[in-house]
């Protein structure tokens, strides 16, 4: 029966709680609170070790969060731990694996997963399995307490209407569907393995990664393989949800945790609480607490960002909102009122139904927030944000493919160009508008069923209880969500918590100027390694080439020289694309024939020179601070040896590339594969095994997307001028990138001054 009448309000009193989910938003604040306002309350906690931090050193952790400062703010920290250790049981392991004491008088059930697309067998796993592993600890323990589920209002799945506080009216057998998902996880593995779908991994890999080296390919073809399992899992996930009537595998397994849990506990003593969407404290542990970002707050911190153009949603849907104290007061006081046995209660907890605030007035809120207080911009100023026109669904979906194709060309047209400062400014922006296009498409797809919600939730059975809270104890104890006046808590309270982290680090980044270089640690198990071309001086294989020959004879003989040269490129570009170590092979077979004795007397006497006037200063100052850090300087080129002989003091190492001799004349032949791609990584992993250098706080400075598995090789990865795929590379992997430039004039001044002078002679 709903009460209808306000009667005494439920205590707690000296009941021993078991919570689960102790770490998470809600867990944490339920913890907090029965702590704080319930001093009779035993706790039990169960939680998890994770690595090498142990349960108990996780607990002491969260005496430290944020959602006790109040508590140690008006008590001290000495006296917080002296009540934690008095009335706070620590239990490690989890459900299932665990033995829990048979005196608990109440079970508050909060642990889940909370992601609304997780793969399948994993939802199930947590929000189904979870479950029953705990009642079946229940029955182990002989305990025989009244457990309060918390679930989510929008188990009630996609419908239109009023949604009364009751269970949950379908037919799905929980024990089928999970069993299934559970295998679901084993059938995508065993397809993922089938001829096409690896063939079509393979493919990708070797368009993108082929340059990088045959195991960097491999590599990237099985975490596509394993991309594809997740995404797979997912969709498995979110169309059988779909098919069902369920939004999401969110929503579907914790109506399933509902039908097991009154399967398994309904003849005893059980309680349903279903919230709404939980968002930051209205008054409670102090107003705007909250951990991390829930539902709603990528949203907003990504509209005030300016990154949200639109968002499908109906204007007039019902977004229901409830700060998370008052989910906690209303858990707190079911707990406290056990129902009949085998009678389950039911409680809705949000504000659809009393304080309705629609899709339109959450916008309007946070728009007259950031108007107000608008995001910074770095040396731009501020972020206006834009106006949002409703335009509906198909609108929005049309409008985001178009750009999502846009800007797949885009990076596509870009990949092909060389490498420059305005290929990097472009490709800069076709990253951040790629980034801001997946962020508006995943929560476009996840949300969208919750911002076109036609659903109201009745609280009525949850209003009588709160109707029982003393007057002079419902500030403390109430949640009666009329109280909120959206205005307030969206602007004041709300959005100033949810981007306080995101306005520091904006901060942080200097108005968005380039980050000073980081001190250099002084230690001497240290590596620096440097690319040459385009790292350290800005010329390539080609350029030293034509240094080289063109210096050796007369200017009238030049034209056909470099005609030569311009019909053989595109052979010389195949070779590129396909692999680094063919391109320099085939490149280095001009040098067939060249006098050893003269090419080491052309570059000390004019050659060196030219190679000193395209070193790079930026370069050169960070090879001398990790000498005067104490660090092993290593140089690795696929430059002939001689050409680089007027840098080899700037190093410790040099390794470059050593062409056979016969009779003191080139043959145009390697004497060794070249160290190039994947063969730098491994040369440098033994090397620094033999030397006893760190390579997890070494560094590496390079251009090209072949030296990617170099860079990946070290803790301290430096892309320098890089290459397109490099950088796109780089953004996505957060490495540090510089832009290096010469000091010189431009590439052919200083080549036709160098050699001319040396014809001059």
């Amino acid at each position: 029966m709903t009460p209808d009448r306000p009667h005494e309000f439920p205590s707690l009193g000296d009941s021993h709680v078991l919570l689960t989910g102790a770490t998470g938003f809600l867990g944490q604040a339920t913890l907090e609170k029965l702590l704080s306002a319930h001093p009779g309350v035993r706790v039990s906690v169960l939680i998890r070790p994770r690595g090498a931090t142990s349960a108990q050193r996780r607990f002491d952790g969260l005496l430290r969060k944020p959602v006790f400062r109040t508590m140690r703010e008006r008590i001290g920290e000495d006296e917080l731990r002296r009540i934690a250790a008095e009335r706070v049981t620590v239990i490690e392991g989890d459900l299932g694996e665990v033995t829990l004491p048979s005196d608990i008088d109440v079970v508050i059930h909060g642990a889940s997963t909370v992601s609304f697309d997780p793969p399948i067998d994993e939802a199930f796993r947590t929000n189904v399995s979870g479950v029953v592993t705990l009642y079946e600890a229940l029955h182990k323990a002989g305990a025989d307490p009244h457990v309060v589920h918390v679930s989510t209002a929008y188990v009630a799945g996609v419908r239109k209407g009023v949604v009364p506080e009751a269970r949950l009216d379908h037919g799905v057998d929980w024990r089928t569907e999970l069993a299934e998902a559970l295998a679901a996880h084993a059938d995508v593995e065993r397809d993922s393995r089938r001829p096409e779908v690896l063939r079509k991994s393979m493919t990708r890999a070797q368009g993108e990664h082929r340059k990088a080296g045959p195991q960097s390919v491999v590599a990237a073809a099985e975490d596509a393989r394993q991309s594809w399992v997740t995404d797979r899992l997912v969709d498995y996930g979110r169309a059988r949800a779909q098919s069902l009537g369920w939004p999401d595998v969110y929503t579907f397994t914790k109506a399933l945790g509902e039908r097991a849990a009154e399967e398994l506990w309904g003849e005893r003593r059980l309680s349903i609480v279903r919230p709404a969407i939980v968002e930051s404290s209205l008054r409670h542990p102090y107003p705007g607490w909250i951990d991390g970002y829930k539902m709603a707050d990528p949203l907003i911190i990504a509209y005030g960002r300016g990154i949200l153009p639109e968002f499908p949603g109906l204007p007039d849907s019902v977004v229901d909102i409830i700060p998370v104290d008052l989910v906690v007061n209303a858990t707190i006081a079911v707990a406290a009122t056990p129902p009949e046995r085998g009678t389950p209660g039911y409680f809705h907890v949000g504000s659809g139904s009393r304080n309705p605030l629609s899709f339109r007035g959450l916008y309007e809120n946070v728009r007259d927030y950031f108007r107000r207080h608008p995001m910074p911009a770095g040396e731009r100023g501020h972020i206006r944000v834009p106006q949002w026109r409703f335009p509906g669904s198909r609108q929005v979906e049309m409008m985001l493919s178009g750009s999502e194709r846009a800007t797949s060309a885009a990076e596509r047209a870009l990949l092909r160009l060389p490498a420059s400062a305005k290929t990097r400014e472009w490709m800069t922006a076709v990253h951040r508008q790629q980034t801001n296009l997946d962020f508006l498409r995943r929560y476009s797809d996840l949300y969208q069923a919750y911002t076109k919600a036609e659903v109201i939730y009745d609280d009525s059975r949850t209003h009588a209880l709160h109707r029982t809270v003393p007057a002079d104890r419902v500030d403390e104890h109430g949640f009666d969500p009329s109280v909120i006046d959206w205005e307030h808590y969206l602007q004041e309270v709300h959005s100033p918590s949810v981007t306080e982290l995101m306005r520091g680090f904006s901060k942080g980044r200097g108005g968005g100027r380039k980050s000073a270089e980081p001190v250099l640690p002084e230690r001497t198990d240290v590596a620096a390694v440097f690319d040459l071309e385009g790292t350290i001086i800005a010329s390539n294989l080609i350029e030293s080439y034509l240094w080289a020959r063109l210096s050796s004879m007369p200017r009238s003989q030049w034209g056909g020289e470099l005609a030569d040269l311009a019909r053989s490129l595109p052979r010389y570009l195949r070779a590129e694309r396909r692999d680094r170590g063919d391109f320099v092979r085939a490149f280095l077979r001009r040098y067939q024939g060249a006098d050893v004795a003269e090419l080491h007397a052309l570059v000390g006497d004019v050659l060196g020179e030219a190679v000193l006037q395209r070193v790079m200063p930026e370069a050169v100052r960070r090879i001398r601070a990790h000498r005067a850090a104490g660090h092993k300087t290593i140089l690795i080129t696929g430059t002939i040896d001689v050409f680089i002989e007027p840098l080899s003091t700037l190093f410790d190492e040099v390794v470059a590339s050593r062409m056979h001799e016969r009779d003191g004349v080139l043959t145009g032949y390697l004497d060794a594969p070249p160290l190039v791609d994947e063969a730098r990584a491994a040369w440098l992993r033994r090397h620094a095994a033999d030397a006893g250098l760190d390579l997890s706080q070494s560094y590496a400075y390079a251009d090209s997307y072949s030296d990617r598995p170099l860079l990946e090789a070290v803790g301290n990865p430096n892309a320098v001028n890089p290459d397109p795929s490099l950088y796109r590379h780089a953004k996505r992997k957060h490495w540090r990138i510089q832009e290096w430039g010469a000091h010189t004039r431009g590439r052919g001044d200083v080549l036709i001054d160098t050699v001319g002078a040396r014809s001059a002679r």
